[in-house]
């Protein structure tokens, strides 16, 4: 049975590790963090850093907005031969958002180095990427899909990675891609270092982990560390039909300077809602699912990025993946399927040491899921109550 490192329970002296300063990272890649306004290492930072520099493959359960991707892209562009360009890591990801996540944070971190990074992903035409691979790249990060056709067309070599990470590893598995990363690892070198992160650990993310991991050491972050510190989270009991006027009396308190996330369970009831909502005074509110072609909703994306949209409406694909510290304020307007689902919503807030506020609405017909919700986040969930009267908006059917 696998042992678990923690802060305080490290074969490496981490625990003590409050500064990037302290960990054996080349210059420029510290010239970077300090530039990117990182000073004090997250929990993840400190487990994980240190013990891949140190070589070990690592097996890393934490959620979103924990800073993993800083704590295995540090050691990365620390170990890059920048003269050599051909692909030294391959990064695979569950979502074209996340994938262009991560390789934002590598060309961030890495730019004083001189680390090329790729982004490889569906959607979007093979010719460009293939180009750029040609080219010549340190870094690739990308989804199954198109990382395997890449690497059968052609222009993909993974002959010289001697990095692989397997980020968010059990939503790849859940989405079928167990056959493609196969396929990829075996791609790779025998003598390479592999490292693999999930929010969960089931047994067939462990099975993976055991056959392309050697010998890897467990780290764990406190799955309730990861919201209940800077998220204040919420619940409010709402029946169907009042659900409208709820989200409108939240964003009168949330007020023209915060940015929400909405979750919906669908992409209709996405579309319905935001036209019950288009009428809003002073908002932009805009909606995010996968039936909507990749370009525009890498415009909704960006456009929410940079603030000029105040409440975002989405289905769960916005639920991993999407890093933007501005996020004020999460709202599961229909409550997630599993306790697993509501953290990884949640964690779409309090970004980066910032505060946030999580809201979930409860429907009569929610006990049974919630309940398992209330037992996952214990007393860090209270009870709030909406002034709905002060919204005159008559009942309306549900989307």
């Amino acid at each position: 049975m696998q042992r678990f490192h923690r802060v305080t329970d490290l074969p490496i002296d981490a625990a003590r590790s409050e500064r990037f300063t302290s960990f054996d990272l080349v210059p420029r890649a510290l010239s970077a963090v300090e530039r990117a306004g990182y000073v004090t290492p997250t929990a993840i930072q400190r487990l994980v850093v240190p013990l891949l520099l140190a070589g070990f493959d690592v097996v890393g359960q934490s959620q979103t907005g924990t800073g993993k991707t800083a704590a295995f892209a540090l050691p990365i562009i620390s170990a890059i031969d920048v003269d050599a360009p051909m692909v030294q890591a391959i990064v695979l990801v569950p979502t074209r958002e996340l994938c262009l996540q991560v390789t934002g944070e590598f060309r961030k971190l890495g730019a004083d180095r001189g680390v090329r990074a790729l982004a490889v992903y569906g959607g979007t035409a093979l010719v460009p990427q293939a180009d750029a691979l040609r080219r010549g790249v340190h870094v690739v990060v990308g989804t199954p899909g198109r990382v395997l056709d890449q690497i059968r067309r052609g222009p993909l070599d993974l002959r010289s990675a001697s990095w692989v990470v397997l980020d968010e590893c059990d939503e790849m598995l859940d989405m079928g891609f167990i056959e493609d990363i196969d396929a990829i690892v075996r791609s790779t070198p025998d003598r390479r270092q592999t490292a693999l992160f999930s929010a969960t650990l089931p047994p067939f993310v462990l099975e993976v982990a055991h056959q392309y991991l050697h010998d890897p050491e467990f780290v764990n972050v406190d799955p309730g560390q990861a919201t209940a510190v800077e998220i204040d989270q919420c619940f409010c009991e709402v029946l169907e039909d009042d659900k409208v006027r709820a989200l409108r009396c939240l964003t009168r308190m949330q007020g023209s300077d915060g940015h929400m996330l909405v979750f919906r369970r669908t992409q209709r009831g996405v579309d319905w809602l935001v036209r019950r909502l288009a009428a809003v005074a002073g908002l932009r509110i805009e909606g995010l699912h996968g039936a909507m072609g990749q370009g525009q909703r890498e415009s909704t994306m960006r456009a929410f990025r940079d603030g000029e949209i105040n409440v975002l409406i989405a289905t769960n694909v916005a639920a991993r993946g999407l890093d933007i510290s501005r996020v004020t304020h999460v709202l599961n307007y229909d409550l997630p399927q599993t306790a697993e689902e509501y953290v990884h919503r949640v964690g779409r807030t309090g970004r980066a040491g910032r505060k946030g506020t999580a809201v979930t609405f409860v429907g009569e017909w929610d006990g049974e899921v919630f309940e398992e919700i209330r037992r996952r986040v214990g007393r860090g969930l209270r009870q709030i109550d909406l002034a709905l009267y002060g919204d005159s908006e008559p009942a309306v059917a549900t989307g």
